[in-house]
């Protein structure tokens, strides 16, 4: 994916591809409107299944996932390139699937979004990920899909439900003459999804395990079922085996949902689509702004811990900066220090984030962002990372992190 101003194109490269205001690739053929890239700025092939960017004494540099390069490198998996002003996103992979109407997702969403709607004629589907990676998005695919379509989608927050009424508010209750409808007899002839499955009562999930064996609602004092054709979709933004390990989770019921999982990938994982929602917020802010090149890169290589909101929440926020100081170009430094940071690289060390384990979990586009606020400086970077020089050395070992140290 080439991104030009508040423009993205997307195509396949041929093994090998020379990259400079005249893009030839795949019978296709562009001219790159951009006076800061040079006429013959950087070559880039995918070969044992790394991508190999050479830059070619550029004017202006050629920046690897944030980072300036001398001569060629080395980089396995979604590779973010800057030439100039012109954002290229290097995939293995660059088809996309149309998604709401509202563009393309990339190919990791795509391949989820077309399991989503595969499982539209099952009776349940459990959609694990990060809390913020799509989830709605996932329910409203599987409900379209479903032969349910034309009936209502309810949306259940399961962790919000006061302790002792889950049971009463998902399957209703009769007592005497006096009804309560539950959220279940709301989604009927539709679907119904239950947000963090995990965080429901032990009681509830037994109630609702029942209720997917034997297609019956049974509503608190009433002792017989009635019938109910609901889809049932149910997110965990954790691991669920390890809650059914901690007796926290029903296994009949793990096991009953596990026969249909998809898996949501979260937005560090989806360089496309962090583009393309960059791009879409800034212009949604104001019709007369742009996002700058520098902008784009420096969201595509923070790791959003908090996913598709906060990116959304941070690149709108950053707008807001640029449209106060009368800019019509937002620019990386409209974008706040902290966001899509995570909270290992946000401050100075300490006792306690100088533990191991913090430094096993750093991500290589946490440690490279860190390495670029930190202008290469090892010692500055691995400061704000918590972890000791010689644990960043090694992590930069482990993830193929080459460059030149400043210092």
């Amino acid at each position: 994916m080439v991104a030009r101003g508040t423009q993205a194109v997307a195509m396949r490269l041929p093994v090998d591809v020379a990259l400079g205001r005249r893009v030839v690739a795949d019978g296709k053929s562009f001219d790159v409107d951009d006076d800061r890239m040079s006429r013959d700025h950087a070559t880039v092939r995918f070969d044992k299944g790394a991508w190999v960017i050479t830059d070619l004494a550029s004017r202006n540099g050629t920046f690897v996932n944030g980072l300036r390069i001398t001569g060629e490198v080395r980089r396995q998996g979604n590779t973010v390139l800057r030439l100039g002003h012109t954002i290229c996103v290097l995939l293995a992979d660059a088809s996309g699937h149309p998604a709401d109407g509202d563009g393309t997702v990339g190919p990791e969403l795509a391949r989820a979004f077309a399991a989503v709607r595969h499982a539209g004629s099952q009776p349940a589907l459990l959609l694990q990920g990060e809390a913020g990676a799509d989830h709605e998005l996932a329910a409203r695919l599987y409900h379209d899909a479903s032969p349910r379509r034309a009936g209502p989608l309810v949306t259940v927050a399961c962790s919000s439900m006061p302790d002792g009424v889950a049971e009463r508010l998902l399957f209703g209750a009769q007592k005497g003459v006096i009804q309560s409808i539950g959220h279940f007899q709301m989604a009927q002839g539709g679907t119904i999804v239950l947000d963090d499955i995990a965080a429901l009562q032990l009681a509830a999930q037994s109630r609702l395990l029942r209720l997917l064996e034997r297609r019956q609602l049974e509503p608190l004092g009433v002792q017989v079922g009635i019938p109910i054709d609901v889809g049932v979709v149910a997110t965990a933004h954790l691991e669920l085996r390890l809650a059914v390990a901690e007796r926290r989770f029903d296994d009949g019921l793990y096991r009953r949902l596990a026969t249909t999982i998809v898996k949501l990938p979260p937005l560090r994982d989806r360089k496309v689509d962090v583009a393309r929602i960059v791009q879409r917020e800034v212009v949604a802010m104001g019709s007369q702004l742009a996002a700058h090149a520098r902008l784009v890169e420096a969201c595509l290589v923070r790791p959003w811990p908090g996913n598709v909101r906060e990116l959304i929440a941070a690149v709108r926020d950053a707008a807001n900066r640029a449209l106060a100081n009368d800019c019509d170009v937002v620019r990386p430094e409209d974008l706040d220090d902290s966001a899509g940071m995570t909270t290992g690289a946000l401050g100075p060390a300490t006792a306690v984030n100088r533990k191991p384990t913090v430094a096993a979990a750093l991500d290589k586009a946490t440690i490279e962002v860190a390495l670029a606020r930190a202008k290469n400086v090892i010692t500055v970077a691995a400061r704000a990372l918590g972890v000791h020089r010689s644990e960043l050395y090694q992590l930069m070992d482990q993830h193929g992190i080459v460059f030149t140290d400043d210092t």
